[in-house]
């Protein structure tokens, strides 16, 4: 008899985390720009925030690839596979740091960048549990 190990629960929450990081990512790219027009945003802090951003973009994209399904079929939680995931909870990390670079020590911080990244840190701790469970169930 054949017995499903694939977490639900994480499946439905990468699909909100990669909902909520589109939002996420256009929300914080808008105060960048705001924050460069309405305050005096050294030109030396503009470039590294935005390059910052954009490298957090790409770490998602890879992150969310190797737990979701694409177009070159399942990847990590569907097939049950422990190497995406556990590969994909690496990439986490970099996400974290990034993350709390963007709450903590960019140039300036909004309450909107609080709200924002602490929204974002919340969903990555629960993420990472479900995908400690579900290695540890795949394995």
């Amino acid at each position: 008899s054949s017995y499903q190990l694939s977490s639900v629960p994480l499946q439905i929450l990468f699909y909100i985390n990669g909902i909520y990081y589109i939002f996420y990512f256009l929300a914080t790219l808008a105060m960048i720009v705001y924050k460069s027009e309405a305050f005096s945003y050294p030109a030396d802090f503009l470039a590294p925030d935005l390059a910052l951003l954009f490298i957090m973009a790409i770490l998602e994209v890879l992150r969310l690839y190797l737990a979701l399904c694409f177009l070159r079929g399942s990847k990590g939680n569907l097939t049950e596979e422990e190497a995406p995931l556990g590969l994909s909870l690496v990439i986490t990390v970099g996400s974290v740091i990034l993350s709390v670079y963007f709450l903590v020590w960019q140039t300036y911080v909004l309450k909107a960048d609080v709200i924002l990244n602490a929204l974002l840190l919340f969903t990555y701790g629960l993420e990472s549990v479900l995908k400690v469970v579900a290695i540890a169930a795949f394995v």
